[in-house]
């Protein structure tokens, strides 16, 4: 019997060793700087984002919003969910215990070769045989091989996957509020650039009307320049209701309804930093929370592969209980005589038809391949977008600064047309021309200065800003 039991167990042990191993292809080199040179080990990332965001107003906002976003606290509860996952796998490794009572009235036939006639102390029983149970009773698995630790140890990695994942909706909740004041801001500039081009063209309408009056203009330069204020008009109703939208999107994000929106400095206040400060790809990757969840469900669906490997082998089940036992209800508590206790120890390994734990290898195998293919991933993602904020606040700090240079050249083409319309060595087309060029140019400056400011928030982003160890 030794020798078969032997021979079994080696036969079942053997059978993992013909299960395919988990291969993952060979990773690539990540770069070892951002730019070249390389840059310093500091990040803006390690700034808390009270200290980034150096408008109160729009700390404000990322406060309330920390406080009351839906998605955040949905993520909240995901990790409430992890951790409650994580119990049970703990759970998995200890003594089921349970308290209950058992009663049963059997009639045994009587050629059965089954049944009591008489009590252990000699007693005559019925014919309808009553048994009675209460007390404990536990089912316990051994993890002989490492079966239940693997699955606590997934349990465990997927808790901090959704720890990270939690961080994740933060510093992407930090960088829409931070976007969308920035694009408010944006309009309201762009508002007020139309409002004081719409006075200035006013004033040229009143003026080309008198001059009609005095015979120096025609009634097609009047309409020329009506045609221009109501395109003025129609540009200011436009920027209103990108103004009515934007609040609105703030207003939901910081989970209330729509209200006003207050506003700090105005966008031509606000400073971009002249030079940011993006650390190394290495302390990019400890920081960003996707790359940290990708990391953290690549160890989970290595124990989960773990586990499956093992289910392949045989369990080790006990089952003691201890309690009192009786074929009548006066007995049950009569102790010594109603004690009882047992242990039952059991050995079961799967021998055929195991293709449904074959599928949960293949399908754990698969996952593991899978998470490993996302954590590069994600790497490759934060690696491209960092390179490609840094590359795109240098090259929109030059865009800011030709365009003021052509709006201040273009303000200056219209003080100069005005001078010479009214000297008549200007037609009207070339003033409404100048008016117009000016026009765009400050409403294509508004829209530069909004593109670095988004540029700088989703560096801060990208590098893993947004959230704190203590938050």
């Amino acid at each position: 019997m030794r020798r078969t039991l032997g021979g079994l167990l080696l036969f079942l042990t053997s059978c993992t060793a013909s299960l395919p191993l988990v291969t993952q292809p060979r990773a690539t080199a990540v770069p070892t700087a951002f730019q070249n040179p390389a840059t310093d080990t500091a990040t803006i990332a390690r700034l808390d984002w009270q200290r980034f965001f150096a408008d109160s107003a729009l700390v404000s906002l990322i406060d309330t919003a920390l406080r009351a976003n839906p998605d955040l606290a949905i993520a909240l509860q995901r990790v409430e969910q992890a951790r409650a996952g994580l119990l049970a796998a703990r759970g998995a490794l200890y003594p089921q215990v349970s308290a209950g009572g058992v009663g049963s009235l059997d009639k045994f036939a009587d050629y059965s070769g089954v049944g009591n006639t008489d009590t252990n102390d000699g007693r005559r029983l019925p014919s309808l045989v009553p048994d009675l149970f209460v007390g404990f009773r536990s089912t316990w698995e051994i993890d002989l091989w490492g079966k239940l630790r693997s699955r606590r140890k997934a349990a465990y990695a997927r808790l901090l996957a959704t720890e990270q994942g939690r961080r994740l909706v933060q510093t992407a909740l930090v960088a829409q509020v931070a976007s969308g004041y920035y694009e408010l801001l944006t309009y309201d500039n762009q508002l007020a650039v139309l409002e004081k081009n719409r006075a200035y063209q006013e004033r040229a309408l009143e003026v080309v009307k008198i001059q009609k009056l005095g015979g120096r203009a025609t009634e097609l330069a009047v309409q020329q320049f009506a045609a221009q204020l109501l395109r003025t008009r129609s540009l200011a109703a436009e920027a209103r209701q990108r103004i009515a939208a934007a609040e609105n999107t703030i207003n939901r994000l910081l989970g209330r309804y729509p209200q006003p929106i207050r506003r700090g400095r105005a966008l031509t206040m606000q400073a971009v930093p002249a030079a940011v400060s993006a650390g190394l790809p290495a302390t990019m990757l400890l920081r960003r929370p996707d790359v940290q969840q990708a990391e953290l469900q690549l160890t989970a669906a290595r124990a989960d592969v773990a586990a499956a490997r093992a289910a392949f082998l045989p369990s080790l089940t006990l089952g003691p209980y201890l309690g009192v036992n009786a074929y009548t209800p006066a007995l049950l508590f009569s102790a010594p005589g109603s004690l009882a206790y047992g242990l039952l120890a059991g050995v079961a390994a799967p021998v055929f038809n195991r293709s449904a734990m074959r599928a949960n290898y293949a399908r754990s195998a698969a996952e593991h391949r899978a998470a490993y293919l996302n954590y590069q991933k994600n790497i490759q993602i934060g690696f491209e977008e960092v390179t490609t904020n840094l590359r795109g606040l240098e090259n929109y700090r030059e865009v800011a600064d030709l365009r003021q240079q052509e709006v201040n050249a273009l303000t200056n083409a219209v003080a100069t047309a005005n001078d010479l319309y009214r000297a008549n060595y200007a037609t009207y087309i070339e003033v409404i021309t100048a008016q117009r060029s000016v026009l765009d140019a400050e409403l294509n400056l508004t829209a530069a200065r909004r593109q670095q400011f988004l540029l700088l928030i989703d560096l801060y982003r990208a590098l893993g800003g947004g959230w704190t160890a203590a938050q």
